[in-house]
């Protein structure tokens, strides 16, 4: 199938690239030409031929807005949009009653998997009507990792940016849990080889996981994470669950510990963020603070 693509970044332009590696046509838009095939939404549009499929994979709030608006003046009766983003899910729904307006389909899918999704896939949460998402099902199928799952039609429109949410608050928490086990052993003065004892756990322990893989390269890149500030920013999708939770009365004391403890990092130089920092350089290519910076 055809596939225009409207954000060509860390994430945008590896999917791309596995999309096509699958056998569709992708013409991909970018605010920056040497990423992009066409020079304009207008041009991307007039290049696919319809119904025509638009993914759109920009920051959630206003450039997604921006996008999304200036697509429904384009598009015709019979399109859909995906956005692929990190949207709150609130924003997904008034999204579709924008479009819906327009003879225009919606879906949501929140998309994890970083820098790795090129050759791995993409873990994929949707949501949206099922003939909208049937449309879109052959791109799913090509960015979702080989095998039964890692792809799931989460519910209606927000169900999948939802999940997604939900999804990197479990995140938080995981990473929070490394990290303090990590300062614990790098304070104790019995413990001579901290680097060792997570490697050890990568094998037959129950805590063994992707992020325990990453926690191990991130220290064989730098044993004790000298070259790190104890900084980790968050994406916003962890205030999302915390407020979420409140919402439907549902207790979250480990995740919303992991947030708090990210807002400690700004202001000093925590070593459990450190950790923090190096998994989600790991596992994102999100940008990390050095020290005297």
């Amino acid at each position: 199938m055809e596939l225009g693509l409207v954000g060509l970044g860390k994430m945008g332009g590896n999917m791309r690239e596995r999309i096509r590696r699958a056998g569709h046509t992708v013409v991909g838009y970018d605010r920056d030409p040497a990423l992009a095939d066409v020079h304009s939404l207008t041009e991307l549009v007039e290049k696919l031929e319809g119904p025509r499929v638009v993914w759109v994979m920009v920051p959630a709030g206003a450039a997604t807005q921006s996008t999304v608006d200036e697509l429904a003046e384009l598009l015709s009766p019979g399109d859909i949009v995906v956005d692929g983003g990190n949207s709150r899910w609130t924003d997904d729904e008034k999204h579709a009653e924008e479009l819906k307006a327009k003879g225009i389909g919606f879906v949501d899918c929140g998309v994890s998997g970083g820098v790795w999704g090129l050759e791995n896939g993409y873990a994929l949460m949707y949501g949206g009507d099922a003939e909208h998402v049937a449309t879109v099902q052959p791109v799913f199928d090509a960015l979702k990792p080989e095998g039964e799952f890692g792809a799931v039609h989460a519910g209606k429109v927000g169900a999948g940016h939802f999940a997604k949410m939900v999804h990197n608050g479990i995140e938080y928490a995981m990473m929070q849990a490394f990290a303090e086990g990590w300062e614990l052993l790098e304070a104790a003065d019995s413990v001579t080889d901290v680097r060792e004892v997570f490697r050890s756990w990568q094998e037959g322990t129950v805590i063994r996981s992707w992020l325990l893989d990453l926690a191990v390269k991130a220290l064989d890149d730098d044993e004790h994470l000298a070259e790190l500030r104890g900084y980790a920013a968050d994406s916003g999708e962890g205030r999302w669950t915390v407020e979420a939770a409140i919402d439907n009365s549902v207790p979250l004391p480990a995740i919303t510990a992991s947030l708090f403890a990210r807002f400690s990092s700004r202001q000093d130089d925590s070593p459990q963020m450190k950790m923090i920092a190096a998994l989600r350089n790991q596992f994102g290519g999100h940008a990390v603070e050095r020290p005297g910076k």
